[in-house]
This record gives C-alpha cells, structure tokens and sequence, in this order.
C-alpha cells in the first residue's frame, strides 16, 4: 500500500458518527485524551446513576433486602449478555472478573490426569499461569497449538491435533497484547466436529468485535472493556448445566450448591460458577451498560472500532520508528505499537507513554508479562473509545515523532 493509500485510510472518516456523539452524550465526563479501552472503559451516566442507586438502596433497607430488589435487573443483564452468544439468561453466572470467571470455570472440570488442553502462545498471562498451575496439581499435558507469524490460530493444524486427540481447546478471541483477532467461529466449527470443548476467552471481544457463531462450550468475559461497563464484575457463560450434573463450581456456597452430595451439588445453570458475596452494585452497572451497548446496535459498535483501529494503525506505523504489530487491516480497534529498531525497548515504551502523558493522552504500557511466550518485546498500546475522534490519533502521532 502506497503512502497515499495509507493516508488516504487515516483521513477517511470514521463510520456511525450518530453512534460515537450519543456516547460522548451519554457521559457528564470522559478523560480527556483517553485512547486506553482495552485497559478500562468509561461508564456512561446511567450507569454510575444505578450503580449509586443501589448503593443508597443498601444502605436503605439493608444489602441483601436491595440484592432482592435488583432480581429483575441483574436478570436483564444475564439475558442480554447470553444474547450476544445466542443463549439465554441461566446461562449467565457473574463473578468478580475475568480471570476469577476462568479460575472458577476451568477449576472446576472433571479433567482426569492425562488429559490434553490446546492453548495459543498468546493466552492472558494470569490465565496461562492458571492453567500451569492445573497441569501441575492435575497433571493435564497442555499442547500449544500452531499459529502464523502474528500469532493468528493455524486452523489446519488445530484440525490435526483434534484429530490426535484433545480433552479441552482454550483461547482469548482476543489478546490483551495485540489486536488479532482469531478464527473463533471457525475453530468453534472444528472443535464441535470433533466433540471436544472450546472455552472461549471474550474479554477483549464482547462489545468489541461479533462474538455469535462460536458456539463454545463455555465463555469467559468482563465488564470494564467494551462494554463500558465498572471494574470489579467478570462473567462465566456456559449452557445446558442441568441440576446436580456436568462442570462443577470450583468455590461452592449455599446459593450455589445443594446438600444433595457432602460437597455440594451445583444448581441448575450457570449460576454454579456466581459468587454471592460480592458487589451487587457493580453488577447492576454491568446489567445497564450491556442493555445500552445492545440498545445502540452492536453491528454498529463493531464496524467503527474496527475502522478506528485500522485508521489508528495507518496514522502512526512508523512514526518515530514505531511500528504496528497487527496487520493494517486487522479488524480490532487494538493497535500495538512495537519500540523503534535499535532502542532499548523498555526504556522506549516508558518513554513514549509518558511523551502521551504530557500530550494530555493516555495510552497502554504492555509489559513482556503479559504473554511471556508471545512478546518478543515490550509494546505501546492504543485502544480508541467508540466516542473517540482522529484529532486525539493525531495528537499521539505527534507526540512519537518528537
């Protein structure tokens, strides 16, 4: 692609700027310069306005009196979350993250000492030191399965290892440390043909790119990314838990277990894998911004954040020497910048967010911590909000060829 062309992407506008207005309307306030979605989105009014009224609701007729209360709502968040998958509201369990939904989901399954696990060199890093830790109590073999040049799934190859046998598929849609997105639906395809289950990793997917069609046996996801919804709420999605039968909760309670087994016998649906201790304020926040998120058309959300991340993408590959780890096209609104040839990567990654900082712009520093195994380096990431706008990409792009 000519410089031209690639200038000619940058300047293009952004589509559904109907979209992007209602969200900038939708909030009193929006850090100024914010181009970090992938970290922690920005909650729109109503939310904090729910969140702030069932706490005064707590503290009006007592914490578990007001839970009571919020029944309907939460409900209306578990339905519009499962629809994103085509499932339905007993399909939905709310934890306190994404990675306490992946520790209570893959804790909990009856996987016998032998058993084979395909994961991707890009797994979450929390998550990928989970499942070390259940191949070390449990003795499951993980097997890392093929990927291209950037890190994208090898569909033939995972056809191949299916068919040599495994136990259990798990990956993230999308990874914390770049903007790939993976072949879900069709590795969704190969692993359902093979009769073996797919836990799907959609924190950085929901709301962000088209999720349905998978047809996982299991997700796992967030609240603060592109939902827009509050820190401190994660998701297990799994379908068909029939009482007392299938994958088990790995922290059982008596709203969550039967004293049908010694140990406890999970409920129907995935209300097993729910936490009840926790802050029912923050998942009404999540009930609300999933139902706005649905409201404004997902289809929608989708195609601005894909075209801002190519826009992103164009605008800054090789500003300074930087340079983006995804293909320019890649339909993800991640963008990963990696440190200029000869520098000291660290160093330059420290560096260039804090020339962001001083631009009044706030960007993501992506340690090699993240994805050991896929980071050959440390990377500067950019994640536009859907109300986000060229000038603040100019801004930054500006600010790394000083």
């Amino acid at each position: 692609m000519t410089l031209t062309e690639r200038t000619g992407v940058a300047e293009q506008p952004w589509p559904h700027e109907d979209l992007a207005e209602a969200w900038r309307t939708a909030r009193a306030a929006v850090p100024p310069g914010y181009l970090n979605a992938a970290a922690c989105n920005v909650p729109s009014d109503a939310v904090l306005a729910a969140m702030a009224g069932h706490l005064d609701l707590e503290r009006s007729v007592g914490g578990y009196e007001a839970a009571a209360q919020a029944g309907p709502v939460l409900d209306a968040g578990r339905a519009a979350i499962a629809a994103y998958v085509g499932l339905a509201a007993q399909d939905v369990g709310f934890v306190e993250s994404g990675t306490v939904a992946m520790a209570v989901l893959l804790g909990g399954l009856r996987l016998g000492a032998g058993a084979r696990v395909g994961v991707l060199r890009a797994e979450f890093g929390s998550n990928r030191m989970l499942l070390n830790r259940l191949v070390a109590q449990r003795g499951w073999t993980l097997v890392e399965l093929a990927a291209d040049g950037h890190s994208r799934l090898d569909l033939e190859a995972l056809a191949d290892e299916l068919a040599r046998g495994l136990d259990l598929v798990v990956f993230p849609h999308i990874a914390s440390q770049h903007g790939i997105v993976q072949p879900a639906q069709e590795a969704g395809a190969l692993c359902r043909g093979a009769g073996v289950p797919l836990v799907l990793d959609i924190c950085q997917s929901l709301g962000h790119v088209e999720v349905g069609g998978v047809d996982a046996a299991a997700y796992v996801g967030t609240s603060r990314k592109w939902l827009a919804g509050p820190r401190g709420v994660g998701f297990v999605i799994m379908p068909g838990l029939a009482e007392g039968a299938g994958p088990d909760g790995f922290a059982p309670s008596v709203q969550s277990h039967t004293w049908d087994r010694p140990e406890g016998a999970p409920v129907a649906g995935a209300l097993r894998f729910q936490t009840d201790e926790a802050s029912v304020a923050g998942r009404v926040g999540l009930a609300v911004a999933v139902q706005e998120h649905r409201a404004a058309g997902p289809g929608r959300a989708y195609a601005r954040l894909a075209a801002a991340g190519q826009a992103v993408r164009h605008t800054l590959d090789g500003v300074g020497g930087w340079r983006a780890v995804e293909p320019l096209g890649e339909p993800s609104a991640i963008v990963t910048l990696r440190p200029p040839a000869g520098a000291d990567p660290q160093a330059a990654v420290q560096e260039a967010a804090a020339k962001a900082r001083a631009a009044g712009i706030t960007v993501g520093a992506i340690p090699v911590s993240r994805a050991p195994s896929d980071m050959p380096t440390p990377v500067l990431r950019v994640s536009p909000l859907l109300g986000s706008d060229m000038a603040t990409v100019a801004a930054l792009a500006a600010a790394l060829a000083r």
